[in-house]
């Protein structure tokens, strides 16, 4: 494994002994007063969770669909083209924390990087409102998002979903249920360590020593989360909580799924990610070695590969979202010279090979085999 950069680990630190201590050694009442206290000083946390993208300014909303109302926070750039794409955005938090102004960072930055209208969704927290709350609002929000694209100045026909951890979680689950209820058609959705598996296995047992190490999110807090999120009554076997045990994965939209290294739901999106290429369905996996999990929210601090994740997710969603002309296939233009004389490279200052000019295969993306990780395998 990668070593921790010791700035992660400083950090890790940090937020383990914040004031109110560890999730998993709150009460639901003490969990309620972080929620109020994380959604009423949101902007003093910028120096951590970054700020708001120039050139990007953002609306608040309560939208009302479905009888649901829902808080939402709309992201434009100030140059924002008429007709843009929409990437609906599910922020983490366990279900159970969260708040918008943590994300600006990332929706901002997605909203330049992509050429889109990003609208984050704040969905109702457990434990006061626990499962399956969070997945009616996201699904409502979709919804309110087709309906009144042209409202937004956007393509009802070009949306795509986003969400880390948690949100990931829900993203997931709003396109197997869109799908089943015929739309509206999602485009592209990106999983950013997502949790798919909400049963308890040996993957989620607090007790084994592997898995209680990893820095922000331990599998003690993991388990708080899941338990808070479901209550009593959840079941963490139907679909709509674990998205994996979904009886058909085929014809979902194409997928980014991307994963930490050093964290408990690392497994959860390998597994989903082979799911869904088993069933046909086209996914891109990558893994940010030394990371941990919830590195989008943290880019001042955790800053790493955070850039390049960030790259990758505007990438894969430009790919969906933006019409793109035929391909040319044919061969590369070979430079005209004398009979007989060996064509020059005028960056390499050779003779240009003859394989260089031939059209390049398509690489189906997602076809390539994704090792199994157990963490019994690796010391931590």
């Amino acid at each position: 494994m990668a070593r921790l950069d010791l700035r992660v680990r400083a950090f890790a630190w940090l937020f383990a002994h914040s004031p109110g201590g560890s999730v998993d050694q709150m009460t639901p009442e003490k969990i309620l007063k972080a929620q109020e206290l994380l959604a009423g000083h949101g902007k003093l946390t910028t120096g951590v969770t970054g700020k708001l993208a120039k050139g990007v300014v953002t609306v608040d909303r309560v939208i009302e669909q479905d009888g649901e109302r829902v808080p939402v926070r709309i992201y434009r750039a100030t140059t924002q083209p008429p007709d843009s794409p929409i990437v609906v955005y599910f922020h983490g938090g366990g279900w159970t924390l969260g708040a918008l102004d943590h994300s600006d960072w990332l929706c901002s930055q997605v909203c330049l990087g992509v050429g889109a209208v990003v609208v984050s969704v704040d969905y109702r927290l457990a434990p006061l409102h626990r499962f399956p709350t969070a997945v009616l609002d996201s699904v409502a929000a979709v919804h309110w998002v087709h309906g009144h694209a042209a409202e937004l100045g956007a393509d009802a026909t070009r949306i795509a979903v986003m969400g880390d951890s948690a949100g990931g979680n829900l993203a997931a689950v709003v396109c197997q249920l869109l799908r089943d209820r015929g739309g509206p058609r999602i485009a592209h959705q990106a999983l950013i360590y997502p949790a798919t598996d909400l049963r308890t296995p040996e993957n989620f047992d607090g007790n084994t020593p592997a898995r209680t190490d990893y820095p922000i999110l331990s599998s003690a807090v993991m388990l708080t989360f899941r338990d808070q999120y479901l209550g009593p009554d959840g079941d963490p076997d139907t679909p709509m909580a674990s998205p994996i045990l979904a009886d058909d994965l085929s014809g979902l939209p194409p997928a980014l799924i991307q994963v930490a290294e050093y964290d408990p739901l690392r497994d959860d999106g390998i597994r989903y990610a082979r799911a869904l290429e088993h069933a046909g369905s086209q996914v891109r996996l990558t893994e940010y070695v030394g990371m941990p999990h919830g590195y989008f929210s943290f880019p001042s601090v955790i800053r790493g590969s955070v850039r390049q994740a960030l790259a990758e997710v505007c990438a894969q969603q430009r790919l969906a979202l933006y019409p793109r002309p035929t391909p040319d296939r044919g061969p590369r233009p070979v430079p005209a010279g004398s009979p007989g004389e060996a064509h020059r490279d005028t960056v390499g200052a050779g003779a240009v090979d003859p394989a260089a000019s031939r059209p390049v295969g398509d690489h189906q993306v997602g076809q390539h085999p994704i090792p199994q990780h157990h963490a019994s395998q690796t010391s931590r």
